[in-house]
């Protein structure tokens, strides 16, 4: 009789056997179904994720964009402050420029009034008086050294205001060299996209820089600068302003004082010639005086001389006389008059 031989293993049941495939089909459909719920959720999660990261994008760009608008509109505001700083930087320079030159003018006239006084000192005698002429010169210095002292005192104002605008020019300057490269930056910021190679992952990217400055206290830097900027150039305009009405002024009355001082010559001039006249009219009369009287002083001593001779006539007449004899010697008409005796030397 033949043999079978047995598999020495452990022997289930039927129902065992379909109780372990219902077990397998069982655990099969659920883990199907929890698979299912996670790709739904996985594309619920995708599609939230991308249209988040779209619309961050989308944003993102869209403030980018705004600020580099904001950006550009304070470049362009600092452009158009920076030309009239410039403008206003040249113009104050001229103005400058132009008052040292009336400063530079006011020697000439100094001069020529310290040269007049000098040589007025030269007249002699009674004519070394204190008239209006030496006042007026005296009043023309002090004038000149007044405005000269008014205009260098505008030219050291003009001076400082150029400082304070250099200065300026100088924040401005910097300030606008800062929006130029933030607005490179930002630029090159808003032309990439996820296919630009030159972009990578970074080591914290969210931090916050040192130094880095809030909106609003950017926005008051610029504006400070700009205010400061238009302040400084009222100034400029107004300190410009008063420089010319100085100019003006200052050649006014140093054109008062000239036109005073030529007057008070001219003035002079005339009362000398009048007095230089009288005495020339003086002097002549005198000489022709004088003339005339040593003619008579000629004359009179021609007398004199006759005077003499006629008076020895008579003495020697008389004289003769006075030998007649006895009662001839009579006091008769015959030389009762004599000449009058003139005073000089004894008759001979």
């Amino acid at each position: 009789m033949t043999t079978v031989s047995v598999k020495p293993s452990q022997r289930f049941q039927l129902s065992d056997w379909y109780t372990n495939s219902y077990l397998l089909s069982t655990n099969a459909e659920r883990q199907r179904d929890a698979s299912h719920q996670i790709r739904q959720e996985a594309r619920v999660l995708r599609n939230e994720t991308n249209n988040q990261t779209i619309w961050d994008e989308h944003d993102n760009r869209t403030r980018l964009a705004e600020r580099i608008d904001t950006v550009n509109r304070w470049k362009e505001m600092l452009d158009k402050c920076l030309t009239d700083l410039d403008a206003e930087i040249d113009a104050l320079t001229q103005m400058k420029e132009s008052a040292e030159q009336n400063l530079q003018a006011k020697n000439l006239p100094l001069d020529v009034a310290i040269e007049c006084l000098t040589l007025r000192d030269r007249r002699r005698d009674i004519d070394v008086v204190n008239d209006t002429v030496e006042d007026e010169l005296h009043k023309e210095v002090e004038v000149i050294d007044a405005t000269k002292k008014a205009l260098q005192q505008k030219i050291d104002q003009a001076f400082e205001q150029l400082c304070l605008l250099q200065e300026v020019r100088q924040q401005l300057n910097c300030d606008h060299r800062g929006k130029m490269e933030t607005l490179e930056i930002d630029r090159g910021c808003l032309s990439l996209n996820v296919n630009s190679p030159n972009i990578s992952l970074k080591v914290n990217p969210t931090r916050i820089p040192n130094g880095s400055s809030t909106l609003q206290q950017w926005d008051d830097f610029s504006q400070f600068s700009k205010n400061r900027a238009e302040a400084e150039m009222k100034a400029a305009i107004e300190l410009r302003e008063t420089i010319a009405l100085t100019i003006a002024e200052t050649n006014n009355e140093l054109e008062a004082q000239r036109v005073a001082t030529e007057f008070a010559f001219r003035k002079r001039l005339r009362e000398r010639e009048k007095v230089y006249s009288e005495l020339r009219w003086q002097e002549k009369n005198t000489l022709e005086e004088i003339a005339e009287l040593q003619e008579d002083i000629r004359h009179l001593e021609e007398d004199l001389r006759r005077k003499f001779l006629s008076l020895k006539l008579s003495h020697t007449r008389l004289e003769s006389r006075s030998y007649r004899p006895n009662v001839e010697l009579c006091r008769d008409q015959g030389c009762s008059r004599c000449p009058t005796q003139a005073p000089g030397p004894a008759a001979g």
